[in-house]
């Protein structure tokens, strides 16, 4: 990613904890400084992927559930993981469409590949743009129940990010960089 050396001295490492999608490491290190210390990384095992689904009158689809680790309810686009040694990105980006909101798409454009919280953890993504939709029926996992979808303008899903109803960082980032494909005519 780049060609700057590392300055950071790993002394020492320990798994603090892990489970199926994610780990804790606290490593011993020495900071560029000089200054000896600790450093802990959430190591996420699979990517982040979201898709901003946008129909031919430029609606989009959100999703939202109940979020445990926010204590809230959370409108976002279709979202979840991809196990790296499973499936393509583009392969979880359409099983998360299908089965958040059912649908499928025949166009498929990446749109951007991102890192989340990059001081604590390596947690990484991927957004695509799904075009030429239809409409199925959906079937979400065990966790999403409670999950409900709906079709809106996509200038609401623009009001709902300035307005704080959209807080989730994947939609935020999907929702502004379609914005700025239509301000500057790519759609």
């Amino acid at each position: 990613m780049s060609e700057i050396e590392n300055p950071w001295k790993v002394t020492g490492k320990k798994e603090v904890y892990s489970n199926p999608w994610i780990s804790l490491t606290e490593f011993d290190v020495v900071n560029p400084g000089g200054g000896k210390g600790i450093y802990g990384k959430v190591h996420f095992k699979n990517a982040a992927i979201g898709v901003i689904a946008l129909d031919e009158d430029l609606n989009t689809y959100l999703v939202g559930q109940y979020r445990f680790v926010l204590d809230a309810y959370s409108w976002e686009i279709p979202e979840g993981g991809c196990p790296e040694d499973q499936e393509t990105y583009l392969e979880a980006a359409q099983r998360e469409l299908l089965e958040e909101a059912g649908l499928t798409a025949d166009n498929w454009t990446e749109l951007l590949r991102f890192h989340l919280s990059n001081s604590v953890c390596d947690e990484h993504g991927i957004i695509f743009l799904a075009r030429k939709l239809k409409q199925g029926l959906a079937s979400p996992e065990e966790t999403e129940q409670d999950m409900r979808s709906k079709k809106v303008p996509f200038s609401e899903a623009v009001a709902m990010v300035n307005d704080g109803r959209i807080t989730d960082s994947i939609s935020i980032m999907a929702i502004q960089k379609v914005q700025l494909m239509i301000l500057l005519k790519e759609i």
